[in-house]
Order: structure tokens, then C-alpha cells, then sequence
């Protein structure tokens, strides 16, 4: 097998920016260049990558979701160009 065609699996912090909420996982990320770095509890260093949504700020996981559609898509649909 070839060697050194895998990029490498480290431990990456996702940073909500929404929600101000922090959570390490697993990813390739790591291999990226010009990310910030976030040091961890043990004192070692790991790329921080900043997401816009995560499950601390989705409206599905915090409840707050709504209904925008009030009325059914194709009555809508009817009303506005009705039968042509």
C-alpha cells in the first residue's frame, strides 16, 4: 500500500459561534492550514474550526421551532397563479 496518502485523523474543536458553545470531535480538519488553535485541558493544541449551527443552537434540538407555513403549499400555490 502507498503511505501517506490518508490525511491525518486528529482531535478538532468545533466552535458554535451562535450558541458560544465548544465541543471536540474527531475529523480531518486538522490538516487544514491557517486554523486558530484552541488549547485543550491536557495543555496540548488542536485546530478550532467555527460552525454556524450546531445542535447547542438548531432550533429542531432547543425547541424553539416554528411553523412558517401556515397554509398548505398547493393551496398557496392555487391562490397565487390559480388555474391558467
Amino acid at each position: 500500500m502507498k503511505t501517506n496518502t490518508h490525511p491525518t485523523y486528529d482531535l478538532v474543536a468545533f466552535r458554535d459561534k451562535s450558541a458560544g458553545t465548544t465541543f471536540w470531535s474527531r475529523s480531518t480538519l486538522s490538516t487544514r492550514a491557517g486554523l486558530p488553535t484552541l488549547t485543550a485541558e491536557d495543555g496540548t493544541e488542536h485546530p478550532v474550526f467555527d460552525v454556524d449551527v450546531s445542535s447547542a443552537s438548531h432550533p429542531f434540538w432547543t425547541g424553539t421551532a416554528r411553523v412558517l407555513d401556515s397554509e398548505g403549499r398547493v393551496e398557496k400555490f392555487r391562490r397565487r397563479y390559480g388555474s391558467r
